[in-house]
């Protein structure tokens, strides 16, 4: 342990914190440099990563906060609240909406912890209710058919 580590070793759930607070108030900046100086304080702690995903979920930059998520659930396969953050990316993502619900419903039933088990219930709740809904976002984007607009819309007349 290094002399920083030592000082410091009791703020290091002060920094976690005050990360999750940046990103609440959106201050990007701060809640990056909060969670990579708990990072270094604890760097065999995954909690930083999850912050760092979770600011990339806020700012809507799924692929990144998957990559986070999934990074902290190799390492700690059993972290019930990057699974369930995992989960609700996954679902947010266009075309992943069934591999996000099957995450969203393993946290949901193996979280031992309420807050996070809510959660997952919550999105579970959220996705069937807005995404399963037809059509859903992603098949709004998707093509019907090889035909154009102006090919349907001529059968019509």
């Amino acid at each position: 342990m290094t002399e920083l580590q030592k000082k410091f070793k009791d703020d290091y759930i002060t920094l976690v914190e005050a990360g999750f607070i940046a990103v609440n108030q959106a201050d990007e900046d701060a809640a990056v440099k909060l969670f990579r100086a708990a990072g270094l304080l604890r760097p065999d702690n995954t909690f930083p990563q999850v912050g760092l995903g979770y600011l990339h979920l806020c700012k809507l930059e799924l692929k990144e906060a998957c990559r986070y998520f999934e990074e902290v659930l190799k390492k700690e396969p059993a972290n019930e609240m990057a699974k369930a953050f995992l989960g609700l990316t996954l679902s947010l993502t266009p075309h992943k909406i069934d591999e996000g619900e099957k995450v969203l419903i393993a946290a949901a039933k193996e979280a031992k912890d309420p807050t996070v088990k809510q959660l997952a219930e919550d999105t579970i709740q959220f996705v069937e209710k807005y995404l399963r809904k037809t059509p859903s976002p992603a098949e709004l984007s998707a093509p019907k058919s090889g035909k154009t607009e102006k090919e349907s819309s001529k059968k019509k007349k």
